[in-house]
Order: structure tokens, then sequence, then C-alpha cells
């Protein structure tokens, strides 16, 4: 759990700058989501790649997942909404998780076979390099604003780098040595992701914070994902 000391003093003008950035920072990495899922679902479809296809599900996922949460605090009493948004989240989730396993047992058993893609890869390496930073740059900005909940989004974006790592390793395999069960091994483990995202936000557990409390317009507690 990272420490973020409550109350800490930030001059006035400082603040507003690392507030722009998170804002900033968030919406770079909306917009790049909505491009993400857009490529990995054409290029998934295209080469019948569970891996792809689940990737570019989990993108839009994590999209739908922030407008769940924007729709909770529009409310005058968000409170009465939480429970909706979270259950929401959780069936988007265990619903990605089941659609990724069963395509991922049926190229295991045959059915059909994960092809090529080297857009699929490209997109897996390019999602590894910015991924990464952006959870870096979110995280340091937040750590210096003594923002919880920025520091926590900024790991929920860094989870989303290992698993373009998983894909990458996948599609890589599937290319260069002709194992298509890699394809499917890596879209069981985007399919485990969803199962643990689905459970925390089915518990209540899932750190999700809307953009007026990343950017510092609304207070929010400190959650234990942090």
């Amino acid at each position: 759990m990272t420490a973020v000391r409550p109350g800490r003093t930030v001059d006035p003008l400082r603040r507003r700058v690392l507030q722009r950035r998170i804002r900033l920072i968030v919406a770079i990495t909306i917009a790049y989501n909505v491009v993400e899922a857009a490529i990995a679902l054409a290029a998934g479809t295209v080469a019948s790649s569970a891996a792809l296809i689940g990737f570019g599900l989990d993108s839009i996922v994590e999209v739908l997942s922030a407008a769940a949460v924007a729709w909770q605090f529009a409310a005058p009493d968000p409170e009465k909404r939480e429970r909706v948004a979270l259950r929401a989240i959780a069936v988007s989730f265990f619903a990605l998780a089941a659609y990724v396993s069963v395509e991922a047992a049926l190229s295991l058993v045959g059915v059909r076979e994960a092809e090529h893609s080297p857009v699929g890869i490209a997109l897996a390496a390019v999602s590894l390099a910015v991924m990464p930073f952006l959870s870096w740059f979110e995280r340091r900005t937040g750590r210096e604003l003594g923002s919880a909940s920025a520091i926590a989004d900024s790991k929920q974006t860094l989870i989303c780098s290992y698993l373009s790592a998983a894909l990458l390793v996948g599609l890589l395999l599937n290319s260069l040595l002709g194992w298509a069960w890699a394809d499917s091994l890596a879209a069981l483990v985007i399919a485990g992701f969803a199962v643990r995202e689905g459970l925390e936000a089915w518990r209540g557990d899932a750190c999700a914070v809307p953009v007026s409390a990343l950017t510092g317009e609304r207070d929010v507690e400190q959650c234990d994902c942090c």
C-alpha cells in the first residue's frame, strides 16, 4: 500500500498545475483505450485471435467502468447508485471472461486456430511502451499532489501493461514458432484478470473513482488498493 500523506501542503499554483496534468493523463489514457480497443477487435477478428479480441474487450470494459462511475457521481446522492454501478462493472468483466475463455477453449481443441497478426504484435508492443510511462507519470504526479486516487489509477494502468506483455508474448510465439496455443494461453491470462477485477467490483473493493476525484475537484477517501 503506497503511503500518501493526508493533508500535505502543496503550493496553490503548483496544485493547479498538477491537477491539469492529471486531467491530461486521464484524457490520454481513456482516448488511447478507445483506439486500442478498435484496433485490437478488428485485428483479432481477422486473425481469429482470442487473445487480441479479449484485449480489445478489456479496453472497452475499462472505458465503460469509467462511464459507470461517472454516471454514479452525476446523481445528487451517488451512494444510492454505487451498488448498481459496481454490479454493472462486475457483470461486464464476468461476461468478458466467459467469452474469452470459450474462444480460447475452441482454439485449444482445434475448432479454430489463431493466425499470425502483425497488427496485433505492433499494437501490443506500442501498448507495452505507452502504458508503463503513463502509469509512472500519473503516479509521480499523484504522489506530489498527495492524491491516493491518482496513485491507485496509475496502478490500474500499470496492470494494463502486464496484459500487453502477455498478449505480445502469445502473439510472438504464434507468429515465430507457430504455437497457436500460446494465443489461447494469453487469452486465458486476460480472462483471469477480468475475473479478478469482476470479483473486486462485486464485493465493492474496486478502486474506481470519478475523474473529478483524480483531478482534485472532489474529495475521495483513500482506498486499500493504493
